[in-house]
């Protein structure tokens, strides 16, 4: 019995944006592209929380309010921006490493 799948196209892209945002895959990942604030955050915060200093989340967003916050607030926490990259499908990965 063949056990393995194929990664959606979706899990793809957000592979290789990974993969291109740091070099390596990131420790956690967080989907937020269906979340209006406060929860954009909450659930960033919440992925954040379960990693050890230094492991990193990679969070996929979209839109201005989460682009401009999400980040903010996370280094208003402690926590690095790695790096943030828009493709052009307006989906945004904000790679961040907790502190």
């Amino acid at each position: 019995m063949n056990t393995h799948t194929t990664p959606s196209p979706t899990q793809q892209v957000e592979t290789k944006a990974a993969k291109s945002l740091s070099g390596s895959a990131p420790d956690a990942t967080v989907d937020i592209t269906g979340e209006i604030c406060p929860m954009t955050f909450v659930r960033t915060r919440l992925a954040l929380d379960r990693l050890r200093p230094g492991q990193t989340l990679l969070v996929s967003l979209r839109g201005a309010e989460p682009l401009a916050n999400v980040p903010r607030t996370a280094q208003e926490q402690g926590h690095a921006v790695l790096s943030l990259e828009t493709g052009p499908d307006g989906v945004s990965h904000l790679l961040l490493r907790r502190g």
